[in-house]
């Protein structure tokens, strides 16, 4: 399945126009409109995607000290 993303405005009448779409004539498409508060909303719940991730002492053990059959 190929995937095509653009964004447009819709017109004062409602119409919503997509150009230059990388499909042959005649192929079936399938169409999902997204608004574009929803977009926003989705990248406020997920703010830490994409951030840089540090690893201190990554090989050490976790709470060590924790556990009773060490003790």
């Amino acid at each position: 399945m190929k995937v095509y993303r653009t964004e447009t405005t819709v017109s004062e009448k409602g119409v919503v126009k997509i150009k230059g779409v990388p499909f042959k004539k005649g192929e079936k498409v399938r169409i999902i409109i997204l608004g574009d508060r929803v977009i926003k909303k989705e990248r406020r719940e997920y703010s830490l995607r994409g951030k840089p991730v540090k690893y201190e002492a990554p090989f050490e053990s976790v709470a060590q000290n924790e556990w009773e059959v060490l003790r």
